[in-house]
């Protein structure tokens, strides 16, 4: 990461804004609970506003700032980056031309073994470091990850669950801290389609990806890399021929590779295998693309509302340790 020596440093934003006169645009990576009071300020000074995801960690925060995100004539862009991940559009398109036919399910996953405690001497400081932990200012794992991975399902297949089952505990970090380490959340889904998206702070085999399977292949992404494996009874379209494979254990995958035709026609294919940046890099290009040519924004306020909400409310069931009802309400604004 390049750092530039020229940088300003601010304990307030709006001292920076006062003294800034020239600043466009802002990215809003403070704390969840803190999001909405900064990203409803910038707004109605006629800011860009780029706010990271879970947009906030309270039902009325969301709604508050996508009321306001929907009546600003500035962009605002939600930092879900799957919407903007070149492999994952890639997928998308597959999936959308019927590359997997039906979902039958889908499937979320994130592990990491991480603590996510900031050490302090100062107790004062304790929660404000550490405001992943209280559910006061956190809404846990499904909140802080699962709504990543909801969003980019939902992206896909514009499935809205209308409840959610939970569970969850603390297997390796019962250290005081009242979100849980580990997390399942199955959703429930018209039609008989299961959602599972599960989390943990304690594993760290599998990194993160999410599966959709169909009645004729699963997409496979994660990251930079995404793969299609189809069925054995699924139509031949000609391209996969020439496609790149990788091996899974019994499983062949396609390589899902953007700008496969220009690479291939270069000789380059096995090249492009992997995107050279973080999916951060594609967020960010995007919006930065919405502030200087009007584009539309990739993930709006109102896919922020809906991801956060439905990670709030799996976050309830987690604690709870049942199933709680996903309202359609909540996704009005």
């Amino acid at each position: 990461m390049r750092r530039t020596k020229a940088a300003k440093g601010y304990a307030d934003w709006k001292d920076m804004i006062a003294k800034e006169s020239a600043i466009q645009g802002v990215f809003v990576a403070t704390p969840t609970h803190l999001h909405k009071d900064i990203a409803l300020g910038l707004l109605e000074m006629g800011k860009h506003v780029y706010c990271e995801a879970p947009m906030a960690s309270s039902i009325d925060d969301l709604q508050a700032m996508a009321r306001a995100a929907k009546g600003a004539k500035t962009a605002f862009q939600v930092g879900h980056p799957a919407r903007s991940n070149p492999v994952y559009k890639l997928a998308r398109s597959f999936f959308r031309s019927g590359s997997i036919d039906d979902v039958v399910s889908m499937h979320g996953s994130w592990h990491r073994k991480l603590t996510w405690r900031t050490p302090t001497q100062d107790a004062s400081r304790e929660k404000a470091l550490n405001w992943r932990l209280y559910n006061a200012t956190s809404s846990g794992l499904p909140g802080e990850v699962g709504s990543h991975l909801y969003d980019a399902l939902h992206w896909f297949t514009k499935k809205v669950p209308t409840s959610v089952k939970g569970q969850g505990a603390k297997l390796l970090h019962d250290d005081g801290r009242e979100v849980p380490d580990t997390v399942l959340c199955q959703f429930g889904l018209d039609g008989g389609v299961s959602l599972v998206i599960e989390a943990t702070l304690a594993n760290s085999f599998g990194s993160s990806h999410v599966l959709l399977n169909g009645t004729m292949g699963t997409i496979k992404l994660a990251g930079r890399h995404g793969w299609l494996f189809k069925e054995a009874d699924a139509p031949v379209q000609g391209w996969e021929v020439y496609a790149n494979r990788q091996q899974f254990h019994d499983e062949r995958g396609i390589t899902l590779i953007a700008d496969a035709t220009k690479l291939a026609s270069q000789g380059k294919l096995k090249e492009g295998i992997g995107l050279p940046h973080p999916e951060l890099y594609y967020s960010v290009e995007r919006f930065l693309k919405s502030v200087a040519e009007g584009k539309p924004v990739a993930c709006t306020a109102e896919d922020g509302l809906r991801a956060g909400a439905v990670a709030i409310r799996a976050h309830e069931a987690t604690l709870a340790n049942r199933e709680v009802p996903i309202e359609a309400d909540l996704f009005k604004v």
